[in-house]
């Protein structure tokens, strides 16, 4: 199933999309990869999801990607002696304690010793998304005596960000990482690891891991923002998750941090999402608004991999037209000649090594003369990430005989991907191969001509040193199969 676009969509499976009808509609409305929210459902849910969309994948004969994003720390105030709550007013004394007493209108629970163990004078708390905003005038390794700064209704477990300091937390806890052991031994494609503050986090992951699924760092936390460079590093992708962002940090902060990060992921030659609330208001309505339309035109314009939805296809009233709107959105914003001197003003890659070589050469001919599409073998996904970085005009074809290295590549930019099945142990039959293909995805025809690199020796990660113009000619295809 080709689409006519190049960024991919992302849809969050939930209560509104659950069924096998519901999941191929949502594919074939233009979802090239799926998220598993371990936030919600029982492993016994996700395993059925994880069966239908594999079974769908089967049935449409494409790869799709699944996305299991784990949860990570939740951190939550306790519980008040009046269930409704109470009304904390702008520049009142409230403290946070370990005191498991039910709160009042002066303390409440938080009990997180790691926070306290963290806290200075000065910093700020965060409750209720953002909603109360609590400052630290004193505080031990037991209590926050706090000045209230932003009033408003504080209530039973509400969420709590520190923005100000790092905290001695894991990225994954005890629940995180049993749901990694079942989500990796069921055969996900990507982790999403939440909370992450500093490489280390994603390392942890990486070793449970053991190479099952690659890993795709949430960035929600100024912590993760302030050592980017060194998370992206240990990445395999990113995810801007706007939320949490949006909360630990000066709302008018966010959109200069999203665009930052997406360049620094395609110069690294990484996948990054844009995600939370792009199409928000679909959750109940059948039209988005223009605020939200141009949201996404946005992130599109600024090189995004993907862009995400959540609430709208796990929960909402209208999964189909929210993936189709996002899609329709896409071949606009793709169809402008200013998308792509954007997207062409912005290549500012490093090109050290043949590989960086061979993939820029392969977009300079396609875009140089008549050529169709880039074909790449790849069975690492090195080769299908660098193709990817050079933003090409022309569509990029994959192919691997590795089904996880396509299904993973399905979340970058322009790929279209194919698993062959053919054992590849010369150029030539490379070259048939991804003529085939090129011809049987109808991205090409047999007047066509195509430009293949591939890596000798074959089947070894990024040795990509061999480029050729082939000819979509049956006669090809024939004389290879005849030798």
């Amino acid at each position: 199933m080709r689409r006519h676009r190049n960024v991919k969509i992302v849809a969050t499976l939930g209560p509104a999309s659950s069924d096998y009808k519901m999941i191929r509609a949502l594919h074939e409305a233009g979802a090239d990869v799926f998220r598993l929210n371990m936030s919600h459902g029982s492993h016994d849910e996700i395993r059925e999801r994880h069966a239908i969309i594999r079974k769908v994948e089967e049935d449409v004969g494409n790869p799709i990607a699944i996305l299991a994003d784990l949860q990570g720390p939740k951190l939550r105030v306790g519980t008040f002696a009046n269930d409704e709550g109470e009304e904390l007013a702008e520049g009142q004394a409230f403290r946070l304690d370990l005191d498991e007493a039910p709160g009042d209108a002066t303390r409440v629970q938080l009990p997180h010793k790691e926070i306290f163990d963290a806290l200075e004078p000065g910093a700020h708390l965060l409750i209720n998304d953002g909603k109360i905003k609590l400052r630290v005038k004193d505080c031990g390794r037991d209590f926050a005596d706090c000045e209230v700064v932003v009033g408003g209704t504080i209530s039973n477990r509400k969420g709590v960000n520190v923005p100000d300091v790092v905290l001695p937390l894991a990225a994954l806890s005890d629940k995180d990482r049993k749901d990694l052991e079942f989500v990796c031994d069921l055969g996900v494609d990507w982790l999403a690891l939440s909370f992450v503050q500093r490489p280390s986090d994603v390392e942890e992951a990486r070793a449970l891991s053991k190479g099952r699924a690659a890993i795709l760092s949430k960035i929600e936390k100024p912590a993760a923002v302030k050592n980017f460079d060194d998370i992206i590093e240990a990445s395999d992708g990113i995810m801007v998750a706007r939320g949490d962002l949006g909360v630990e940090l000066p709302v008018q902060n966010v959109p200069p941090i999203q665009k930052r990060l997406v360049r620094k992921c395609r110069t690294a030659a990484k996948p990054v999402i844009v995600a939370t609330q792009m199409l928000e208001s679909m959750i109940e309505s059948p039209m988005p608004t223009r605020a939200e339309v141009s949201d996404v035109a946005t992130a599109i314009y600024e090189g995004a991999d993907a862009i995400m939805l959540s609430a709208e296809s796990a929960a909402g009233d209208y999964p189909v037209e929210a993936v189709t709107t996002m899609d329709n959105v896409a071949f606009e914003v793709e169809s402008d000649e200013n998308y792509t001197a954007i997207i062409e003003s912005s290549r500012t890659a490093d090109r050290t090594s043949v590989a960086d070589g061979i993939v820029a050469a392969a977009r300079e001919i396609a875009e140089t003369t008549d050529i169709k599409a880039i074909c790449c073998y790849s069975e690492s996904g090195t080769t299908g990430l660098l193709t990817a970085r050079e933003r090409p005009r022309v569509p990029i074809i994959v192919l691997s005989t590795r089904i996880e290295t396509a299904r993973r590549l399905c979340l970058s930019w322009g790929t279209n991907c194919v698993r062959t099945t053919t054992e590849v142990n010369r150029f030539k039959i490379a070259v048939v191969e991804a003529v085939r293909a090129a011809l049987k995805t109808g991205i090409a025809s047999k007047e066509d001509m195509v430009v293949v690199t591939a890596g000798v020796p074959f089947n070894t990660p990024g040795s990509t040193n061999i480029l050729r113009v082939a000819p979509c000619e049956e006669r090809l295809i024939y004389a290879a199969e005849t030798e």
